[in-house]
């Protein structure tokens, strides 16, 4: 017991002190603006600020995402500890943000706990939440899908609660909890109806009038406490709940949002709908493969025992909570089909649904120690989960602060090509502030341009500090700029002279490429790196026959405009490099256009 307890509390300790240090390594986001004015405005309407409240409440393009996360944070930051640079803000928004996932991790832990009284599972659960790569770096600047992750953990434990104890006090707590749920986005109706059919079911075989009482007592409890608190919480509904509810069920398959998802090498258009195995490829993709297949031996394993004695899931909790979490990434990625939802940005709309994986890569893992009996294959089991913290751990601290760009080792050990060519990457811009705080550091004095067309490069501005953001100059002139820019640039490789038309310089793992005064046409243009290795025994066996590995990009998919250049980033391989090759197709094949040596592998 008291090995337990120390472990979970140095993991927490080690969560926090870590937060601490990195929570200012990563970039603002895009909607950092629009979540503020929601927030804002829904305090102000509260504060009887009404007309000007009311038509930004009612009128904006994001009013139907709700302020129970946002208000808060605004009202803490803005209106208590009285912050009003914007650095400040989006620093303490990053914080807030990050202790909000912490708590989910929280939930995780009692939630496992409650289900399989071990505290050494539910020690595996919580460091598997937390330490999923992309979900991390999220955790710092995504406002509206980890927040939703969280509150979705936080909705799973009530749920379990409120079944276990049977009673109406804790059905009305589980209302408000998938209320909020449902406030923070309208996916959140899944788990709503979930509950009442489980109720239904409660209430359709119930074995006697207290019984069928009992269970019309508490789900009824659960729905009006659940559509209470959602309409509480989301003044956008007052003036007419019926119609404007309706509005935004709409929003669950049609988002107004226009964009263009890179997926398997090709260009999707959002608004068409995701194909079938969008959901599957993205989370295989990205998610650590232990934790898929601990979920999938779970889910299969509950499924068994629910088809051999069907007549349990009126009796067994967990068994019946387990189908729940077993159906829930299922329904979702038939509705997200069906209904061609406009989903983007790889599966960040999506992210909640790691919280009933992991559930089930639990029930996965506690399922084996049961079936392994005897103490080494336990100690196998709790290997495999070790193994797979250790790997996403390391992996996390080798690309940070670009863990959000994060894709398996699996998967690069395996494909043809690198994911980086094939799938959507950093679509907020977050490499950008690395970019220019290394431009800054290597450049110590003079402006630096950016272009307005680089909109994201325009965030990150605001997340420097004053006197590097004072250097920045914004010009609405692509072609104008400081064309001394490389001189003061430490550009460490040399261009090739017959052909000086990009450069690169190495930071760790990340190649930035830069190309002069490119046009859009050549900002849409598809690029390659070949990646010669200083030892041919580096590179994945399906690419030694070549010599090389093959990094394809676009800038525009990529990069920036900075300085009127083109800016990309791409990440490199672990080994050392001896030379990098850049082209360029055009449809016919490649075009070479310079070389670039690392003397030693640098």
């Amino acid at each position: 017991m008291f090995t337990a307890h120390w472990a979970l509390w140095t993991a927490c300790a080690l969560f926090l002190l870590t937060g601490a240090f990195v929570f200012d390594d990563y970039g603002d986001w895009a909607e950092t603006g629009i979540q503020r004015a929601i927030g804002n405005a829904a305090l102000d309407y509260l504060a009887g600020d009404g007309e000007r409240a009311f038509d930004q409440l009612i009128y904006h393009h994001d009013r139907y995402y709700g302020a129970v996360f946002e208000a808060p944070r605004v009202v803490l930051l803005e209106r208590l500890l009285g912050l009003e640079s914007e650095r400040d803000i989006y620093l303490g928004k990053h914080l807030l943000a990050h202790l909000f996932f912490l708590v989910g991790g929280g939930f995780c832990y009692l939630l496992v706990l409650r289900l399989f009284g071990s505290r050494g599972l539910a020690l595996v659960a919580l460091v598997l939440f937390l330490l999923h790569p992309r979900l991390y770096a999220h955790s710092f600047f995504n406002g509206k899908d980890i927040p939703f992750l969280v509150a979705f953990m936080i909705a799973l434990y009530l749920v379990h609660r409120a079944f276990r104890r049977d009673t109406l006090g804790a059905f009305i707590l589980c209302g408000v909890g998938v209320g909020l749920l449902v406030n923070l986005r309208i996916m959140g109706v899944l788990l709503f109806a979930a509950v009442l059919v489980l109720r239904a079911l409660d209430l359709a075989f119930a074995g006697g009038a207290e019984a069928r009482r009992r269970a019309l007592l508490t789900g009824g409890g659960f729905a009006l406490a659940a559509v209470l608190t959602f309409h509480a919480s989301l003044p956008a509904l007052w003036t007419d709940p019926v119609g404007r509810f309706a509005e935004l069920a709409r929003t669950l398959g049609a988002h107004p949002l226009v964009a263009h998802n890179l997926f398997r090498g090709e260009w999707l258009y959002s608004m068409d709908g995701p194909p079938f195995d969008y959901l599957p490829v993205w989370v295989g993709l990205t998610t650590p493969p232990a934790v898929l297949l601990l979920a999938f031996i779970g889910a299969a394993a509950l499924a068994w025992r629910g088809l051999r004695r069907p007549r349990e899931l009126l009796r067994d909790g967990p068994l019946r909570f387990g189908l729940l979490l077993a159906a829930l990434p299922v329904a979702t990625t038939a509705a997200i089909v069906v209904l061609e939802s406009n989903v983007y940005h790889d599966w960040r709309q999506l992210y909640f649904l790691y919280a009933p994986l992991l559930l089930l890569a639990a029930f996965g893992l506690h399922g084996v120690m049961v079936v392994a009996r005897g103490r080494w294959p336990r100690v196998g089991a709790y290997a495999l989960a070790g193994g797979t913290i250790a790997v996403a751990l390391v992996s996390m601290v080798r690309i940070h602060p670009y863990e959000d760009n994060h894709f398996t080792l699996l998967t690069d050990r395996t494909t043809p090509e690198r994911p980086e060519s094939r799938y959507e990457m950093d679509y907020w811009g977050q490499y950008v502030r690395p970019v220019l705080t290394g431009i800054l550091r290597n450049r110590p004095s003079g402006a630096i341009f950016v272009s307005p067309s680089s909109a994201f490069a325009q965030l990150q501005i605001r997340a420097l500090p004053p006197h590097e953001r004072e250097r920045i100059v914004v010009t609405k002139d692509f072609r104008s700029g400081d064309h001394n820019f490389y001189e003061a640039h430490h550009i460490r490789g040399a261009c090739s002279p017959s052909a000086p038309v990009a450069h690169v310089y190495r930071d760790g793992r990340a190649l930035t490429y830069l190309r002069d005064g490119c046009t859009d046409e050549e900002a849409d243009a598809r690029f390659f790196l070949h990646v010669v290795p200083a030892d041919d025994g580096d590179l994945p066996e399906h690419r030694r026959e070549y010599g090389f590995e093959n990094l394809d990009f676009t800038l525009a998919a990529r990069g920036a405009r900075i300085d009127g250049n083109c800016v990309a980033v791409v990440p490199l391989p672990d080994y050392p490099v001896a030379t990098i090759r850049t082209g360029q197709y055009d449809g016919t094949g490649a075009l070479w256009t310079a070389e670039f040596a690392f003397p030693g592998g640098e």
